[in-house]
């Protein structure tokens, strides 16, 4: 008879199933779309509009694209109370953080938001 994950979890030592916790939720953070991390910080689509000052359906819209400006990317994430990193991975190296990336005129990052361009 195969036993179920639960049944095998039980059998280990209760240090070995706080490291196998440890590292799942290490693993479950490494990557999440955009609309896991607003669940993950207990926040409803409706919460997430009044935020951003747009429609339920902007933020619908959002998190069901593939193809993010940095700039809208960077206003979704601080209206969870975040701030973005961009980081470049090579095989050959220690993963570096882009710089020029962290900061950006709050007006701009509201316009492109909302699906508007600012005049320059």
């Amino acid at each position: 008879m195969s036993k179920t994950l639960d049944q095998k979890l039980k059998e280990l030592s209760p240090a070995r199933r706080k490291k196998i916790g440890i590292r799942e939720a290490a693993l479950i953070g490494e990557e999440m779309s955009l609309r896991e991390l607003r669940r993950a910080q207990r926040l409803t689509q409706k919460r997430m509009a009044e935020k951003l000052g747009i429609g339920q359906d902007g933020v619908s819209r959002l998190e069901q694209r593939s193809d993010l400006l940095v700039s809208t990317l960077r206003g979704y994430v601080k209206a969870m109370g975040g701030s973005l990193s961009i980081v470049a991975e090579f095989p050959d190296r220690q993963p570096v953080v882009l710089a020029g990336f962290a900061t950006m005129e709050p007006e701009s990052a509201a316009c492109e938001i909302h699906g508007q361009r600012r005049a320059r």
